[in-house]
């Protein structure tokens, strides 16, 4: 999809794998849409493309009330590409513009701010800053539609300086005031929760097949007691957990739904996940929301990892079998780093010895994990107070911009961290889709998507989980 006769067959065929990929705008309506809107298609000579919805909103077009474009899954190059851009993007999904500004983002990069604002708008046609907006409408829109906060505190809680700026970026993308826009929720009052105690309920989209039951195995059988629970009979499993945010901790849960059935040409239109998300502080929605996408790798582009993988005589009745099966990632990244090298049992006892008590408890969830600092401290000269420290003083840096090469190689200098716990850190904490088992020989033509390739031999108990 690079070139723009392409996007408009997709758009004509309304085809949702590229939901995300790309938007559309039509000049004579002033709107933009994702590719699988099922308005009228428009004639080609009005339609131009852009590669983010904050470009879109940028050249002054709002967003489509009938296909709802910020609400699409985000793109898988975001996932794949390692490069500054790829790096950027995540980081500002995560939220860092929000809290520490363009020069933040620089920082974490390693450029400077005005390399990053070049690199972006040449190809993203939109910088940081503009970016970070869409992304905060987009949450402004949810909180609106979903809770009953005041205007003005889901204005700061979207991220926005003013309740001005707030109120003139809602007018800007979707072309209606704030109270408006709440009044035009699906559902209407009834689906808004009456307090924020309640949480807030979520649909967490992903493009294509999602086979999701997989990631629920994964967790359920690392699962850590007091952090994480899986309840429920398979095929509609909650998964709970605690998170530590950067101005708060939250409890989110997330529902297991069956796969999405094949439309009539073969294909899969989509879904999504449910979810609710209950925050000391509604500021975390948006770092919340990235973190359990990432955890159920829902930005996956399954069609890409299904072409290549399919063709190896090994895996295609895999894949077959499992179409759209995801990769688990991780909700935080130091973390799973520390419970890569402890395993499940330890990770627990290290939770009830040094975990952040909740301030009330929530059924078995009763404990935030622990710290990197605190480990540090707690277990000095030992290979995991050696890792906690290097997390705790930016020795290794496992934030979603982070280099992952460069990772890689501050991992593998630490003592007692062998081959395999980093290449678990690579594939889970960093999101990396195409780690190799250490010292296994596989096909070069399963790259760039080992690690999808590894998970499938797991899901068909060819490798043990």
């Amino acid at each position: 999809m690079r070139d723009d006769d392409s996007r408009f067959e997709a758009v004509r065929s309304r085809d949702a794998r590229f939901d995300g990929a790309f938007f559309f705008a039509v000049e004579t309506t002033g709107i933009y849409c994702r590719p699988s809107c099922p308005a009228v298609t428009p004639k080609r000579h009005n339609v131009r493309f852009f590669t983010t919805a904050a470009a879109a909103q940028g050249s002054g077009f709002r967003a489509c009330r009938r296909c709802r474009p910020d609400a699409v899954p985000g793109s898988a190059d975001w996932n794949v590409r390692a490069d500054v851009v790829g790096r950027a993007m995540r980081l500002i999904a995560d939220g860092v513009v929000d809290r520490e500004g363009v020069a933040g983002l620089a920082a974490r990069l390693g450029y400077s701010a005005r390399q990053v604002q070049r690199q972006l708008t040449a190809e993203l046609g939109a910088g940081p800053v503009a970016l970070a907006r869409a992304q905060r409408a987009h949450t402004a829109r949810v909180l609106l539609q979903t809770t009953d906060l005041s205007i003005t505190e889901i204005a700061f809680a979207s991220g926005f300086a003013s309740v001005r700026q707030f109120n003139d970026t809602i007018r800007a993308v979707y072309a209606q005031t704030p109270s408006e826009l709440r009044a035009a929720a699906p559902g209407g009052p009834a689906r808004r929760t009456a307090t924020p105690s309640a949480g807030i309920p979520l649909r967490l989209a992903h493009r294509g097949p999602c086979r999701a039951g997989y990631v629920f195995d994964v967790l359920a059988h690392e699962a850590v007691a007091g952090v994480e629970e899986v309840t429920g009979p398979v095929g509609a499993r909650t998964y709970r957990r605690t998170l530590r945010l950067p101005h708060g901790t939250g409890i989110a849960a997330v529902g297991e739904r069956p796969g999405t059935a094949r439309t009539a040409s073969g294909t899969h239109p989509g879904g999504w996940l449910d979810a609710r998300l209950h925050l000391t502080d509604p500021r975390d929605l948006t770092t919340a929301v990235q973190r359990l996408r990432r955890l159920f790798d829902l930005d996956a582009d399954p069609y890409a990892v299904h072409e290549r993988l399919g063709a190896d005589p090994r895996l295609a009745p895999l894949i077959a079998a499992r179409p759209g099966l995801r990769a688990p990632g991780a909700a935080d990244p130091e973390e799973i780093a520390v419970r890569a090298l402890t395993g499940t049992a330890r990770a627990a006892r290290l939770v009830r010895r040094y975990g952040k008590a909740l301030d009330a408890p929530c059924g078995s969830l009763t404990h935030v994990f622990p710290e990197p600092a605190v480990l540090a401290e707690a277990e000095p000269d030992t290979p995991l107070g050696t890792l906690a420290a290097a997390l705790a003083d930016g020795t290794v840096h496992l934030d979603p911009g982070a280099d992952r090469d460069d990772a890689h190689a501050a991992l593998r200098a630490l003592p007692g961290l062998d081959a395999r716990t980093v290449a678990v850190v690579r594939s889970r904490a960093l999101g990396d889709p195409d780690v190799a088992p250490p010292g296994a020989e596989v096909p070069g033509s399963w790259r760039p998507w080992r690690t999808y390739a590894l998970h499938h031999l797991r899901a068909a108990g060819e490798l043990e989980l």
